[in-house]
C-alpha cells in the first residue's frame, strides 16, 4: 500500500519529534550548565512535533515510531558521550528501523474528517464508549483500590494507570490535532463544543499520566519501566484507535499481519536495547586465580 501524502507528512512529524526526544536525552545526560534549557526545549519542540504527527497520520503509524528516540539516543550515546553500543544494542536498533519501515509501508491511510463533529461522531460510537468506561473504571480501581496496597511493589499498577490514561490521551489529541488543522485551513472548529471537550479531555489525562508515570520512575528502575510502559502504552492506543477509527476497515489480513508483525519487531529490538544499553560500559573484572601452595598455607595458618 503506498502512503498517502497526508501518512508522509506525519510520518517526517513523528521521526522529527523522536529525534528531537533522544537529543534530549543526550543533552541532560551531558550534564552542561547551558544544557538544562536546551534540553527542555527539545523535549518541548518533539512533543510538539509528536502532537501534530497526530493529526496527519493514524495511531498505528505514529504511536509505536516512538520507539526510533531510543535508536537516536543509543546511536548519539555511542558517538558524543563515548558509551559504547554493544553488539546487541546494534542489533536491537535493527529491528526498531525494520519494524518501523514494516509499519510505515503497510500503514492504513488516514481517514479524511471535515469537522470535528465527525470525530465526535466516531467517539460516541457504542464502541468506543464501551472501551472508554472500561478504561475510566478500571483506573477508578487502580487508583483507590491497588494504588495504597500494591503500588510500592508492583511495577504494573503505575504502568497500567499510565498506559490506559494514555490511550485516551491520545485519542483526544488526535481530535485536537484535526481540529487545529481544520482550522489553519480556514474552517474554525472552535466553535464547536466538542472541541473544547476534546481539549480538557486531553488536559486532564495528561496531568494524570504524567503524576503516574513519575511515581513509577521514583519507585522502579528506569531500565525496568520504560520498556514495560511503552510496551502497554503502544498496544492500548492502537486497540483505542482501532476501535475509535476503524483503521483495519480498509485493509486485508495480510496488511494487518505485517503490521502486527512489524509492531512485534519493535517491542523486541526495545526490549533488546534496555535490556543490553549498560553492557558495553561495564568494566571487566578480572580474574582471581588462587594457587594451592597460597591455599594451603592460609588454612596452615
Amino acid at each position: 500500500m503506498g502512503m498517502s501524502s497526508d501518512n508522509v507528512t506525519g510520518f517526517g512529524l513523528a521521526v522529527s519529534s523522536s529525534v528531537f526526544i533522544g537529543s534530549s536525552f543526550i543533552i541532560k545526560k551531558m550534564g552542561l550548565k547551558k544544557s538544562g534549557s536546551t534540553g527542555k526545549s527539545a523535549v518541548i519542540v518533539g512533543e510538539i512535533a509528536n502532537f501534530a504527527a497526530y493529526a496527519f497520520a493514524p495511531a498505528i503509524l505514529v504511536t509505536p515510531l516512538g520507539a526510533l528516540s531510543i535508536i537516536f539516543s543509543a546511536v548519539l550515546a555511542h558517538f558524543i558521550l563515548k558509551e559504547k553500543l554493544h553488539i546487541f544494542g546494534v542489533l536491537g536498533c535493527a529491528l526498531c528501523m525494520v519494524g518501523s519501515t514494516t509499519i510505515v509501508l503497510h500503514a492504513p491511510h488516514e481517514r479524511d474528517i471535515h469537522s470535528v463533529k465527525e470525530v465526535w461522531h466516531l467517539a460516541t460510537e457504542p464502541g468506543f464508549l464501551v472501551y472508554s468506561c472500561i478504561v475510566v473504571v478500571l483506573v477508578a480501581v487502580l487508583i483507590i483500590y491497588f494504588v495504597p496496597k500494591y503500588g510500592q511493589t508492583h511495577l504494573i499498577i503505575y504502568v497500567g494507570i499510565c498506559s490506559l490514561t494514555g490511550s485516551l490521551t491520545v485519542m483526544g489529541v488526535k481530535a485536537v490535532g484535526i481540529a487545529l488543522k481544520l482550522t489553519f485551513e480556514g474552517s474554525n472548529q472552535f466553535t464547536y463544543f466538542q472541541t473544547w471537550f476534546f481539549t480538557v479531555v486531553v488536559i486532564g489525562c495528561c496531568l494524570l499520566q504524567i503524576n503516574y508515570l513519575n511515581k513509577a520512575l521514583d519507585t522502579f528502575n528506569t531500565a525496568v519501566v520504560s520498556p514495560v510502559y511503552y510496551v502497554m502504552f503502544t498496544s492500548l492506543t492502537i486497540f483505542a484507535s482501532i476501535i475509535m477509527f476503524k483503521e483495519w476497515d480498509t485493509q486485508n489480513a495480510s496488511q494487518i499481519a505485517t503490521e502486527l508483525c512489524g509492531f512485534v519487531t519493535i517491542l523486541s529490538g526495545t526490549f533488546l536495547l534496555h535490556k543490553t544499553k549498560d553492557m558495553g560500559n561495564k568494566p571487566i573484572d578480572p580474574p582471581v586465580f588462587t594457587t594451592p601452595d597460597r591455599d594451603h598455607n592460609n588454612s596452615g595458618t
